[in-house]
């Protein structure tokens, strides 16, 4: 496998990374792997598109509101935007889909996580670590949902990954996360599991006497979803990938391949000689 300057750097970034981490991380993860538990359920037909999710998100999270939610423009996740809404123009009226992380059984971002940021919590949500983020990109670049997003320091170039986590300290203290809670019409609901799945199917079996493409979403999709969502129509329909997968193996471990403690030596000296040159030339220009 020929390493091409970009991937040098994402695993240099990774083998850093790894080099913190405690080596039963990546075992515990795997551990705490589980399609049961706890998940929210999403009913596209009860949201009124009030933006609360979004901007309880962003209060309990303390992210800086960046611009004036607009479903025909909507807030793309970002770090600074980690649930936001997916419009769709339905029968002459806008419908949309609540676009936060879908915490996968088998998530993508956690298979390729050289440094153990991200992992499974025993509740069922993918956790995340964010001292642990090395910045190498990988969950951004496998995610089949394109919810992962990378910040850059334009100062010192360093990125971090953020995402919606879940609400961990509500949901471990038996309260719902932030949106659900948020959310006045029942479009978000919080519960176990199982009992979303056969309340949701219930919904679906309605809704698919008006429409035969009316879908139940995530109870099967990558090892089961924790995020599950009433669909009215397709999934193509409200952005969501009919048959969405983790990379084969084959390609994680290619991923990995270049994560060793020789490569992280090398990246970092590599780092240090291009900040210090940088600074060199910032000075100079100064003079």
């Amino acid at each position: 496998m020929e390493i091409s300057r970009k991937n040098f750097l994402k695993g240099a970034a990774g083998a850093t990374g790894l080099l913190l981490l405690q080596p039963p991380a990546m075992a515990m993860a795997k551990d705490s792997q589980t399609s049961a538990g706890m998940a929210m359920l999403i009913d596209v037909t009860k949201c009124v598109n009030c933006w609360w999710c979004y901007a309880a998100c962003k209060e309990y999270n303390e992210l800086p509101e960046t611009t004036k939610p607009d479903l025909t423009q909507p807030p793309a996740l970002s770090s600074n935007v980690w649930t936001t809404l997916h419009p769709v123009m339905n029968s002459g009226k806008w419908t949309s889909r609540k676009k936060a992380c879908n915490h996968c059984t088998d998530a993508a971002c956690v298979e390729v996580c050289p440094t153990g940021a991200l992992s499974y919590n025993e509740m069922g949500f993918v956790q995340y670590d964010k001292e642990k983020c090395s910045g190498c990109g990988y969950c951004v670049e496998f995610c089949p949902f394109g919810v992962p997003q990378m910040e850059t320091n334009t100062i010192t170039g360093v990125a971090i990954m953020d995402k919606c986590t879940f609400c961990p300290d509500r949901v471990t203290n038996g309260e719902p996360p932030a949106c659900a809670a948020a959310c006045t019409t029942g479009a978000i609901t919080y519960g176990q599991r199982a009992d979303l799945i056969a309340e949701a199917k219930e919904r679906v079996a309605t809704l698919q006497q008006k429409n035969t493409d009316a879908s139940l979403y995530g109870v099967n999709e990558l090892g089961g979803l924790h995020v599950m969502y009433v669909l009215d129509n397709s999934p193509a329909v409200y952005g969501l990938p009919a048959d969405p997968e983790v990379p084969p193996t084959s390609i994680i471990r290619d991923v990995l391949r270049w994560v060793g403690s020789g490569l992280a030596i090398a990246a970092v000296a590599g780092f240090g000689l291009n900040y210090l040159v940088a600074r060199l030339r910032t000075r100079r220009g100064e003079e």
